[in-house]
């Protein structure tokens, strides 16, 4: 059996990430008997922040890591908030100071499309080996928070596919078409090929 670090301090994103690598017989390690590093989010891509991370916990943990970096790309503010996302009302916000400035930015907006994108990058200790893959979902930016499920936008991103704001959905159907499911269903088909 596999035996992976997750490079997330992010006890939802763990969860999420469990739940679907789980069903592959790859074992996450529990945060608590992992190595955690404080990496620094300074790549311009999704990619570039995940691969960072992904070998400093892979190099620190002396086991395979895999990192996420996810982020909201809103069409109407030529991609932002983007790799920002998290930081978007600044270095201290948190989800509901980052779900108001996204409100103020969009009001009288009309365009309000935008999307989820999630890239992940598997590091594999003193190996060349590595894997990536991304994931989008594509939707729309409501005028009002709704639901109480989910973190940071879930409760302004609406998903057509599921006739729904992430928010409103359950884990299981936000894990069905969201941006980090698809990735991680793409990555588990990189691991089940190569490994």
């Amino acid at each position: 059996m596999m035996k992976l670090v997750v490079a997330s301090n992010n006890p939802k994103k763990r969860t999420e990430i469990a739940t679907i690598l789980g069903s592959l017989g790859i074992e996450i390690v529990a945060p608590e008997n992992t190595v955690f590093v404080d990496v620094i989010e300074d790549a311009d891509s999704f990619v570039g922040n995940a691969r960072k991370k992904a070998e400093a916990f892979a190099t620190a943990n002396g086991l395979p890591a895999l990192a996420d970096d996810s982020g909201l790309c809103v069409e109407a503010l030529d991609g932002d908030p983007g790799v920002w996302s998290a930081r978007f009302a600044g270095p201290d916000a948190n989800d509901a100071d980052n779900n108001r400035k996204l409100l103020t930015e969009l009001e009288g907006q009309s365009n309000r499309s935008a999307y989820f994108c999630c890239a992940l990058h598997l590091a594999v200790p003193d190996s060349d080996q590595a894997f990536t893959a991304e994931g989008k979902v594509y939707g729309e930016i409501l005028t009002q928070s709704t639901g109480c499920s989910g973190f940071g936008y879930d409760p302004l991103f609406f998903c057509p596919e599921l006739g729904k704001a992430f928010a409103e959905a359950s884990p299981e159907e936000k894990a069905s078409v969201s941006h980090r499911g698809r990735a991680l269903r793409a990555l588990a088909e990189q691991i089940q090929q190569h490994v």
